[in-house]
């Protein structure tokens, strides 16, 4: 049998609500600041839905060339941003390693909400007034490749989109072609830009975003009186690679992404199932081999939808039985929101920064407990805490479930 290869993080960049880097995002996090506000993107007079976590103060140009700017997307510029800023911090130079052994692998949407005002124009005024860069502007599959176009990365590219799990997806996919040796590197997280009219009237159609106008308690995962989610936008990225290669460049290693662990619901197209999502977070440990009580702090997905909550907390006791009581349970989403296809990257960005320093980002908007949800969810305040191991969720509507375990890197 081969030898395992051990996968680390080696960089880190993030565009999110919180700040226009990781070090901005972090401090957010760990003070316990909400970015949720009233929308500023649109005219929200018809919408019941007010509130959304905007990144605030984002000038593509100061990361990439007006051409390139004029040619992509917000979510490809967030997703460039951010890459850039991960390369940086890896210290990885393209023209001394091996580009095609370089990969790409995304989680994102897309900006499919551009779709509303080109389909204007193509009722108004003809077939041939349609923007000619509409498809690499609005595919999925763009976001990916223009990034790795941008700088230079030639190896495997691919695109994610399994609805909220797909940022966890993603990099466990990425983790899995550097443990396979497809990749000696992998650019790996999301990138989603949700506060649009076209997001915001489909999602608060069906009910899944609050309708408090009230930025404090518009988000609060875990409370008795919450009423669903916010949406975020963002853009949060990790440089993986083996440990070996990483070694061999002389560079700073921020954590070991240890395991990752999928599963399906098969149940319902929007209701969870506890009982498999148990199952996603199982298969994680046992990929990072990792026993239940070695788990520190557990990164929840925690939406603040009621049925998510419930689901969650319900599948962790599970799992962890009585020792789930004693474990810190929190959510990033009470500050920034739901970035969608990108939460996972951005929570996992956060789930770093937990084993690195040692400190455990509060569940902020936390009032009032919940029968149901009776964990500990470290509630408004951070907390100091060593941790080494953390499983961090990802539970997408309609089934698909991926979890990772972050491992404090010790050699």
């Amino acid at each position: 049998m081969a030898e395992k290869r051990t996968i680390v993080v080696t960089g880190m960049g993030a565009i999110t609500p919180l700040g226009l880097s990781v070090d901005e995002h972090w401090k957010g996090l760990i003070a316990g600041k909400s970015a949720i506000g009233p929308i500023t993107r649109f005219d929200t007079e018809k919408y019941p839905v007010k509130v959304a976590a905007e990144v605030k103060g984002f000038d593509p140009e100061n990361y990439m060339d007006i051409k390139r700017v004029d040619r992509t997307s917000l979510c490809t510029q967030y997703c460039i941003a951010a890459t850039g800023m991960a390369l940086k911090a890896a210290r990885l130079d393209i023209n001394k390693v091996k580009p095609e052994r370089i990969g790409t692998v995304i989680a994102t949407s897309g900006s499919m909400d551009m779709l509303i005002d080109e389909g204007e124009v193509l009722n108004r005024r003809g077939p041939m007034r349609i923007n000619p860069l509409l498809i690499s502007k609005i595919s999925p599959s763009m976001v990916s490749a223009i990034t790795a176009l941008e700088f230079g990365l030639k190896g495997p590219n691919s695109s994610l989109n399994s609805a909220c799990a797909s940022g966890n997806d993603a990099i466990g996919t990425a983790m899995n072609l550097l443990k396979l040796g497809h990749a000696d590197v992998v650019v790996t997280g999301g990138a989603e830009t949700q506060v649009n009219r076209l997001a915001i009237a489909v999602t608060g159609r069906v009910g899944a975003l609050s309708k408090e106008a009230d930025p404090e308690k518009a988000c609060r995962p875990f409370d008795l009186n919450r009423d669903g989610m916010v949406y975020g936008e963002g853009a949060a990225i990790l440089v993986l690679e083996t440990l070996e290669h990483a070694q061999q460049r002389g560079v700073s290693i921020l954590a070991e992404l240890a395991g990752a662990g999928w599963s399906f619901d098969a149940f319902n197209e929007t209701a969870p199932d506890p009982e498999v999502e148990a199952v996603a977070m199982k298969a994680a440990l046992t990929d990072a081999e990792v026993h239940s009580e070695q788990v520190d702090y557990i990164n929840a997905h925690g939406t603040s939808t009621k049925f998510n909550d419930a689901a969650e907390t319900k599948a962790l006791k599970m799992l962890f039985g009585e020792q789930a009581y004693k474990i810190p349970v929190s959510s990033n989403k009470s500050m920034i929101g739901h970035l969608a296809c990108a939460a996972g990257a951005v929570e996992a960005i956060g789930a770093v920064m937990t084993v690195k320093e040692g400190i455990i980002p509060p569940t902020i908007h936390y009032e009032t407990p919940d029968p149901d949800c009776d964990l500990d969810y470290v509630p408004n305040k951070s907390r100091e805490q060593p941790v080494n191991i953390c499983l961090s969720n990802s539970f997408g509507m309609g089934g698909q479930n991926c979890c990772i375990v972050i491992k404090k890197y010790t050699g």
